[in-house]
């Protein structure tokens, strides 16, 4: 999976889980549980969606790298 489409598939998560947000609004920068306001059962949903679309298992040991979108992006991009 490259970037672009690491990015679309993060935005079309992000979307389900949190239809409040403004992706226009985000940053790549932004922190998903404190920025973007998602409490931990938003985030394990978030995970499960990603996982549905793209195959990719992201396991509890590697949500660090992916507190941020950038870092979810990238993860995706790596491992997809």
């Amino acid at each position: 999976m490259n970037e672009q489409d690491a990015r679309a598939a993060v935005q079309s998560a992000i979307g389900k889980v949190a239809p409040d947000v403004d992706l226009a609004e985000v940053d790549e920068d932004a922190r998903l549980r404190q920025d973007l306001e998602l409490d931990s059962l938003d985030f394990l949903r978030l995970v499960e969606t990603i996982d549905t679309a793209t195959g990719v298992d992201i396991p509890e040991r590697d949500y660090p790298e992916v507190a941020t979108v950038k870092g979810l992006i990238g993860y995706l991009a790596a491992h997809g």
